[in-house]
C-alpha cells in the first residue's frame, strides 16, 4: 500500500496544464450544480431575479442571490484552505492544491444545502428563515473560496492575516454573525451570543 506522501509526489511530479486545470475545476462546479439540483435547491432566488448584493439577512433572498454578507467567509474559506494545504502538501503543485481546495469547498456547499445541516443551522437566532442556498449563490460562494485561494497565494501572511480579521469584524458588526460565529454556532452558542444575535 502506498504512503500518503507517496502520492502527494507522484501527484506533485504530474503537471497540470492551465486548460486541464479549468476543465477540472469547471467539472467539479458542473458537479455542485447537478447535485444541488438533485437535493431540490432552486437555480437562483425563488422571487424571480437575481441580485448582485443581498444585504438582508434576515430576508427570502439571503442566501439566494450572487453575494451577500457570508460570501467573506467563503474568501476566508480560501485563507484557511491555501495555508493548510501548503503546509500539509507543499510537494503538490500550486494547481493540484486549488483543485483540492475546490473540492474541499464544493463538498462543503453540497453538505451545507442538505435537510439535516439546513434544520440544524434554522435553530439558531439570524437563520431561522434558512432554506439553503440556491445554486447560483453556492456556486459565487465556491468561485469565493477560490479567490480567496489566490489572495493567500499571491499576498504575504501577515497581509492575508489582516484581510481576515478585517472581514470577521466588519461583517461581524455589521450583522452580528461571522464565520467564526458560525463556526462557533454550529457547535455551540452562549447564551450572551444567542442573546445579542436575536432580531
Amino acid at each position: 500500500m502506498e504512503k500518503v506522501s507517496d502520492v502527494g509526489d507522484k501527484l506533485g511530479e504530474m503537471n497540470l496544464s492551465y486548460q486541464r486545470v479549468l476543465f477540472l475545476a469547471t467539472s467539479l462546479v458542473v458537479l455542485q450544480a447537478i447535485v444541488l439540483f438533485s437535493l431540490g435547491q432552486p437555480a437562483i432566488c425563488e422571487c424571480g431575479y437575481l441580485k448582485f448584493w443581498e444585504g438582508e439577512v434576515l430576508s427570502s433572498g439571503n442566501s439566494q442571490h450572487l453575494f451577500d454578507w457570508y460570501t467573506f467567509s467563503h474568501v476566508i474559506h480560501g485563507f484557511v484552505f491555501y495555508w493548510i494545504l501548503t503546509l500539509t502538501a507543499p510537494r503538490l503543485s500550486l494547481r493540484w492544491r486549488l483543485l483540492l481546495a475546490l473540492g474541499v469547498e464544493v463538498t462543503w456547499e453540497v453538505v451545507e444545502n442538505t435537510p439535516w445541516l439546513i434544520d440544524h443551522y434554522r435553530q439558531q437566532a439570524l437563520a431561522q428563515g434558512y432554506v439553503g442556498d440556491s445554486v447560483i449563490n453556492s456556486i459565487s460562494d465556491t468561485l469565493a473560496a477560490a479567490l480567496g485561494f489566490l489572495i493567500a497565494w499571491r499576498m504575504p501572511i501577515l497581509v492575508v492575516i489582516a484581510l481576515a480579521l478585517a472581514m470577521e469584524l466588519f461583517v461581524g458588526y455589521s450583522i452580528r454573525d461571522n464565520l467564526t460565529l458560525n463556526v462557533l454556532g454550529f457547535f455551540y452558542r452562549p447564551e450572551f451570543i444567542a442573546t445579542w444575535q436575536a432580531p
